[in-house]
C-alpha cells in the first residue's frame, strides 16, 4: 500500500518515504511510527497505543516518544511549532491530520534500482534465539559464549563489563545487538569474571582479556570475521588484530582508547582513575547508591531515570565488587600504543564528541594512528549509545556502509 499525503508518499511494501522522486532514508523505528499514525489517521493514538504498537509494550519514557514523534515531523517537513502533519492532544496521545490518500503499490520497476546488495537491515529477518555454549581457556577458565544470527560472522570482544544473557535484552545495549544479529552471525562472549563466565578468577589484566578472546575464537573454529572492539574492548579487538591478521577481515571500534588512565602520563588521569575505584568499592552492588549512579553517570550522563536504572542493575549484576575493582585496574592500564601502526586490516573507528568517560582525543588518536583508518565523529555526549538518539542511528548506518561487502 503506498499512502500519499502533501509533498510525501509512504510504501509500506518497499518500506520507502519519498519528497517527490526523492526517497528520504529514516531509522526503522521512525517509518513504523509514522507509518501507524498515517494508518490511523481517523483518530487520535494515545501515547500507551503507541508504546505498544512500536516497541512492544516495553517500558519507555514519554521523552522517548517525544523524540521519536519530532524525526518523525522533521521527516515530513513538519515541526512541534507548525504541527501541519501530526498534532499534540496534551495528554492525549498524537493524530495525523494531513490529507490522506491511499493507493496500491507500484510495481518494482517504476522504482530507480537502488544500489544495494541485500535488504536493508529494517526488513531482514529478525534474529532467532541466541545460543550459548562455554569454552575453557588455556589456564583452565570457563568463558560463555553467545551466537545469533546467520551469515558473516561477527565477533564482539568483550569490555569492561558484559553478560551475554542481559545486555541481549536489556533497553541500553539490546538495540544494537538485535540489529547487528539481523545482518550476522552475531558472537559475543563474556570475559572471565564477568556474566556468565567463571566469576571467581585469581587474575584479570589485558593479557587475560587477549587470551580470553583468541579462546572464544578458536573454541569457534572461526576463520574469517568482522571483529567489533567497544571501550575498553577496542584495544583488545587491535592486539587480536596485529597478531591475528588472516582472521580479522574488518575492525570496527567503537569509544577506545590506546591508554589507560594510569598511562597517560597526566595526574589528572591518575586521580581519575582512583576515584573510578573508589566508587566502584563505596557503592557497587546498591544500585540506589550515589557512588553507582555517579560512576554510571559518564556513561550514560543524557539517559533517562529508567535507561539509566536499568544498565546500573545488568551492571551489577554482572560482576562482584571484588572483580569489578580487578577490572578498573586492568582497562585503566591498557597500552596498545605500540601496536596502533601495525594493524593492517581496514578499520573505522568512531567515538563521541563531547564523550564524558573516554575523551574524543583518545579517538582521534586511534584513527590518527591506525594506517588508512576511516574517522567517524558522533554528536554525543554517551559513552554507551542510546537507540533513540540520531548519534546511534549514524553510528550503525555509517557501520553498515563499511561493511557492505562482507554481506
Amino acid at each position: 500500500m503506498i499512502y500519499t499525503f502533501d509533498h510525501y508518499s509512504l510504501d509500506t511494501d518497499r518500506r520507502e518515504i519519498r519528497c517527490g522522486a526523492t526517497i528520504i532514508t529514516v531509522e526503522p523505528q521512525v517509518f513504523d511510527l509514522l507509518e501507524y499514525l498515517i494508518r490511523n489517521h481517523e483518530r487520535v493514538v494515545s501515547i500507551d497505543e503507541l508504546i505498544e504498537a512500536i516497541w512492544n509494550g516495553r517500558i519507555v519514557s514519554e521523552s522517548t516518544l517525544s523524540s521519536r514523534i519530532s524525526e518523525v515531523r522533521q521527516t515530513v517537513g513538519d515541526s512541534g511549532e507548525r504541527q501541519g502533519i501530526i498534532r499534540t492532544f496534551p495528554r492525549k496521545g498524537y493524530r495525523f491530520i494531513a490529507e490522506v490518500r491511499k493507493e496500491q503499490s507500484l510495481d518494482h520497476s517504476t522504482h530507480p534500482k537502488q544500489n544495494t546488495k541485500e535488504p536493508p537491515a529494517s526488513t531482514a529477518p529478525l534474529p532467532g534465539k541466541q545460543t550459548v555454549t562455554f569454552c575453557r581457556t588455556e589456564d583452565g577458565i570457563s568463558l560463555a559464549i553467545a551466537s545469533v544470527g546467520s551469515g558473516p560472522v561477527m565477533v564482539r570482544a568483550a569490555h569492561w563489563v558484559t553478560n551475554v544473557e542481559y545486555d541481549w535484552q536489556n533497553p541500553v545495549t539490546g538495540p544494537l545487538l538485535q540489529r547487528l544479529a539481523r545482518n550476522f552471525r552475531l558472537v559475543r562472549y563474556d570475559g572471565r569474571g564477568t556474566g556468565l563466565s567463571d566469576r571467581t578468577v585469581p587474575h584479570l589484566s589485558f593479557q587475560t582479556m587477549l587470551a580470553d578472546l583468541e579462546a572464544a575464537v578458536d573454541s569457534l573454529a572461526l576463520d574469517r570475521f568482522v571483529l567489533l572492539g567497544m571501550s575498553a574492548g577496542a584495544a583488545t579487538a587491535i592486539a587480536y588484530a596485529v597478531r591475528h591478521p588472516h582472521r580479522v577481515s574488518k575492525l570496527v571500534l567503537y569509544g577506545g582508547y590506546a591508554l589507560g588512565r594510569n598511562k597517560r602520563g597526566s595526574q589528572q588521569q591518575l586521580d581519575e582513575a582512583k576515584a573510578f575505584l573508589t566508587m566502584v568499592q563505596s557503592g557497587w552492588g546498591d544500585e540506589n547508591s550515589v557512588f553507582t549512579r555517579s560512576f554510571y553517570s559518564f556513561w550514560l550522563p543524557t539517559a533517562s531515570a529508567e535507561q539509566l536504572k536499568s544498565f546500573i542493575k545488568y551492571q551489577i549484576a554482572s560482576v562482584s565488587v571484588e572483580h569489578g575493582v580487578k577490572l578498573r585496574r586492568a582497562v585503566d592500564d591498557i597500552d596498545v600504543v605500540d601496536l596502533l601502526p601495525k594493524v593492517a586490516t581496514p578499520t573505522i573507528v568512531f567515538h563521541s564528541i563531547r564523550d564524558t568517560l573516554v575523551s574524543f582525543d583518545q579517538g582521534r588518536h586511534l584513527a590518527a594512528s591506525i594506517p588508512r583508518a576511516k574517522f567517524v565523529p558522533l554528536d554525543s555526549e554517551n559513552h554507551a549509545l542510546l537507540s533513540d538518539e540520531s548519534a546511534w542511528t549514524k553510528f550503525v548506518t555509517e557501520m553498515e556502509e563499511f561493511l557492505a561487502d562482507e554481506r
